[in-house]
């Protein structure tokens, strides 16, 4: 009757709770106070790698619980392939016995099994020969059978617990990043939202580019980084590039057993690629990192393949606000940026030039005896060397470099990191070009005069800047046109 009780006992403690850690706490307190065994743990199959490793354990230094014993592998693997209880009452005898502890002397390794699967293993070892009777086997076997049942309780609770958590996580998403219509604010969103929502310690968002070749775009976490922001992955190659082409979601648990592995992070050990696909557009892909081994369950696919959906959908729709933004942004005409855009850029590069110390300067440019050439040639061909000209500018100009139709027949060039004198030969380049260009269907010669200022030299605010360059693109044409002139030489002018 005390064996019973013990076992009735032992039965509701493990199954009093659903939690995994708790009920794993509870399996080896009762092994070390109802059994009176002070060395035993709780190994864990890993379904990816075939592998046991130590889930929990009383008694056995910590560093010993990082190690992975095979299925067949020593007393704990043959239990485990045999489905059955291992007893060796000699250790020394038991040439399957791996040495582990200098102290033990005896060990038992049962299964743990649901449905006639093995998913652990409890493993006692004492130092005491022959410690464990068959009455003793027969009471731990049975105990076995209830934690094993207690095992799975905790695992189908923690699976619909995490089945909640997933559906409150995509319904998360959804709601947050349908309100989003800037890309890169929406990338640094979806990156936040699935880094708090799902077990992962590190998302990438990296998009096609124009050469269709992956390009990271967004990413956040705490792994470090291989490849910066910005950075485009070699043609055909990584995991990302597999997913997209394969047009379905990759895993890998163990990418250090991969070849030719292209990694992203240095402590990544598992990844999930999932792609970003609209309506059959192949946009880029969402890649979930982890420092664990085996960290993804084929339960992560479903919910992480919904979250890739709504943020397709999410970026497919920032990049048509972003193409209404351009059109609202270029000139109808040249086809350049328009005299909206440059406010609103010329704020913000002043802004970033304030922050960092930085210089900007300013060409404000027009084309010389515009008007008459309109009057005596027609507005068609006055037109076409609008867009001739600014097609010029674009063609000499960096990708940095912001270059607008100001108005009429004038334009302004905002020249970030560069100083004043810089930017005068790059003025005098453009009015080199201009001049040396032959107009089709223009028989005069058409030239420039351009006017330069600098921040903070000439002004610190938008108006003192464009007054500064504006006021030296007068002194250009004052001094007979077709020339270049620095903000300096307009303070002599008007002095």
């Amino acid at each position: 009757m005390q064996k019973i009780a013990l076992l009735y006992d032992a039965s509701q403690a493990v199954l009093s709770t659903f939690d995994l850690d708790e009920v794993l706490e509870q399996i080896l307190s009762i092994v070390r106070d109802y059994f009176r065994v002070t060395n035993s743990a709780v190994l864990m199959l890993n379904p990816s790698t075939g592998e046991f490793f130590v889930r929990t354990s009383i008694g056995r230094p910590q560093k010993e619980d990082h190690i992975s014993i095979p299925v067949g592998k020593g007393i704990i693997g043959s239990a485990a392939e045999l489905k059955r209880p291992v007893y060796a009452p000699d250790v020394s005898q038991d040439s399957r016995y791996i040495a582990g502890f200098p102290a033990t002397r005896s060990e038992v390794a049962i299964p743990l099994m649901v449905r006639d699967e093995v998913v652990g293993v409890l493993d006692i070892q004492s130092e005491k020969l022959d410690a464990f009777d068959s009455e003793t086997l027969d009471l731990l076997t049975l105990f076995s059978t209830q934690a094993s049942i207690a095992l799975e309780n905790a695992r189908l609770y923690t699976l619909e617990q995490r089945r909640t958590k997933q559906l409150e996580a995509i319904n998360a998403i959804a709601r947050q990043t349908t309100a989003v219509l800037n890309l890169d604010e929406l990338l640094t969103k979806v990156c936040d939202l699935v880094l708090e929502k799902f077990a992962v310690d590190h998302v990438v968002v990296s998009l096609l580019d124009e050469d269709d070749h992956l390009s990271v775009r967004a990413h956040k976490g705490k792994l470090t980084p291989i490849l910066p922001q910005g950075a485009a992955l070699p043609a055909g190659t990584g995991m990302g590039m597999r997913s997209l082409e394969l047009g379905k979601t990759v895993v890998e648990n163990d990418v250090r057993s991969l070849r030719r592995y292209l990694a992203s992070f240095v402590e990544t050990r598992s990844e999930m690629c999932v792609p970003l696909i609209f309506f059959g557009e192949k946009l880029g892909v969402l890649m979930l990192e982890s420092a664990t081994p085996g960290n993804f369950t084929a339960e992560d696919v479903p919910p992480l393949e919904s979250v890739a959906d709504i943020c397709a959908g999410a970026i497919k729709n920032a990049h048509y606000f972003e193409q209404a933004q351009q059109l609202a942004y270029r000139d109808g005409l040249t086809g350049i940026y328009n005299r909206r855009y440059f406010e609103m850029q010329i704020a913000s590069e002043i802004e970033r030039a304030s922050r960092y110390d930085g210089r900007l300067a300013i060409i404000m440019i027009d084309i010389d005896n515009f008007k008459r050439l309109n009057d005596e040639f027609g507005h068609l061909l006055g037109d076409e060397v609008l867009r001739q000209v600014s097609t010029a500018f674009g063609q000499q100009l960096r990708k940095v470099d912001v270059v607008c139709r100001y108005g009429g027949e004038e334009f302004a060039i905002l020249v970030p990191q560069t100083s004043g004198s810089n930017a005068l030969e790059v003025a005098e380049k453009l009015r080199r070009v201009v001049a040396a260009y032959r107009f089709p269907g223009v028989p005069v010669k058409v030239t420039i005069s351009a006017g330069v200022a600098e921040y903070p030299s000439n002004g610190n605010t938008r108006d003192e800047l464009v007054a500064a360059a504006d006021a030296a693109l007068y002194a250009s044409k004052e001094g007979g046109r077709n020339r270049v002139s620095p903000a300096s030489a307009a303070r002599k002018t008007t002095a």
